[in-house]
């Protein structure tokens, strides 16, 4: 059965708490390769079928009034993966 995979992340412009208690992890840990960490979402919708165009769109809807929150976050992917 194929999936689509939406993955949602914060928008940048606003603080990540999640992703700034990581970075400081990291940076305690000793790894310093990496200056900052975003956490986001994603959510796997399993399709009963063949993806066409029409679920796709579906799927992008969804996306965007369900599961992301217009105001804190930004649909950065919408993508089929078998």
């Amino acid at each position: 059965m194929p999936t689509i995979v939406v993955d949602v992340m914060p928008k940048a412009e606003l603080l990540d708490p999640q992703g700034k208690a990581v970075t400081g992890a990291l940076s305690r840990l000793g790894v310093e390769a990496f200056s900052s960490v975003r956490i986001g979402k994603r959510f796997e919708l399993t399709v009963d079928g063949e993806v066409n165009d029409e679920v796709l769109a579906a799927a992008r809807k969804v996306a965007d009034e369900i599961l992301s929150n217009a105001v804190i976050e930004d649909v950065v992917g919408v993508e089929v993966v078998e």
